[in-house]
């Protein structure tokens, strides 16, 4: 749960008992907030089904996801890697309306079953009118909505491009947030504050679009670079046997933040700043760098053939900040031929950026 679910979980219930309030003049005060709690945490729930279905989906096609995550403008399912095909696009943005269609006809039924003037009728029909709300606003066209990524998936399937589709779905994102801002604006003006919400939606919509373009560059930038173009030959090396103290001053003086450990000839773990700065510094000095590193079972690898585009997706989603390039892992005979780091990357996405792309000889 995001910081911001807090205050988003308390505006809603008190919106939701207000309304009870206005609705139920003869329920108790302390119905109407018991019930406008209960409320606002099926619809959590709901928007969690509704990332969950997401979710699932993607695991069926062995995409893994990282993280769920509920948040001021609701839910928030992670994935660790874009969708290999169309059609895999397609089937896990669909499957999010397709969740919230099927929660808000369970909510119908049950407010056709109790009358609005019990507890059960009047949550009911809240619920079942948000769940479709929040379906239909996900189907519209606009990156990253789930409709975005639906409208993506089918220019990616009739043009075969992925690159393509995201600028098209991120345009489309952007028109669709300059919409909203625009219309909040217009209503704000004219006296309906409660349009502020669209306004933030829509400004929460049009930075996911750009970003999505942005991450377009990124894929182009490192299109056809692998771990052996940007990795840097020369490995520092550290003893275990040398204290923290010692390991800081070593930092200190070459800049270099990581060291592969090693123990006379055998590679034993890594070392670098992050870990150095998880142990206290009063006990730098009686704690030796083979204590503090990270052993070697526990080391993320990359090949030299990988391509550049995956590794950093590995990277991120492991967040760490260097990887070691290890030759022969699957012939019995590992060899450390280099080591990759995050700004190793970025350089040359930078560099790439600035010279744009290459001139191809005819």
């Amino acid at each position: 749960m995001h910081s911001t679910w807090v205050f988003i979980f308390a505006a809603i219930t008190w919106i939701i008992a207000s309304q009870y309030r206005r609705d139920h003049p003869n329920w108790t005060d302390i119905q109407h907030y018991a019930v406008g709690v209960l409320t606002s945490l099926l619809f959590f729930a709901s928007v969690l089904f509704h990332e969950l279905s997401h979710s699932v989906v993607a695991q069926h096609y062995k995409i893994r996801v990282v993280s769920i995550t509920l948040f001021l403008f609701g839910g928030l399912a992670r994935i660790e890697r874009e969708p290999s095909k169309a059609i895999q696009e397609f089937n896990i943005a669909i499957a999010g309306p397709l969740a919230s269609g099927l929660l808000s006809a369970g909510f119908f039924g049950l407010a056709v079953l109790f009358p609005y003037s019990q507890s059960v009728g009047a949550l009911a029909k809240w619920l079942w009118w948000t769940n479709l709300s929040l379906a239909v606003f996900n189907l519209l066209p606009g990156f990253p909505l789930d409709g975005g990524r639906i409208f993506r998936a089918m220019v990616w399937g009739a043009t075969g491009n992925f690159e393509k589709a995201t600028r098209v779905a991120g345009a489309s994102g952007k028109l669709i947030a300059y919409a909203m801002i625009l219309l909040g604006v217009w209503q704000v003006v004219h006296g309906n504050t409660q349009m502020l919400w669209t306004i933030l939606i829509g400004w929460f919509i049009l930075n996911a679009a750009q970003e999505s373009v942005a991450q377009v560059a990124i894929r182009q930038a490192l299109v056809g670079l692998s771990a052996a173009d940007v990795m840097s030959k020369e490995v520092p090396t550290a003893p275990g046997h040398i204290t923290l103290e010692e390991y800081s001053a070593e930092v200190l003086r070459t800049g270099r933040r990581c060291h592969l450990v090693v123990n006379g000839d055998r590679l034993i773990g890594m070392m670098n700043v992050h870990t150095l700065n998880s142990v206290p510094r009063n006990e730098w000095a009686h704690n030796s760098v083979q204590a503090a590193m990270i052993p070697r079972e526990k080391i993320l690898w990359t090949s030299p053939e990988e391509p550049l585009l995956r590794l950093l997706e590995r990277i991120l989603t492991a967040d760490v900040n260097q990887m070691p390039v290890v030759s022969g892992a699957g012939d019995g005979a590992p060899q450390i031929v280099g080591i990759v780091t995050r700004d190793s990357i970025l350089r040359v996405m930078q560099t790439r950026s600035e010279l744009g792309p290459l001139a191809t000889s005819r």
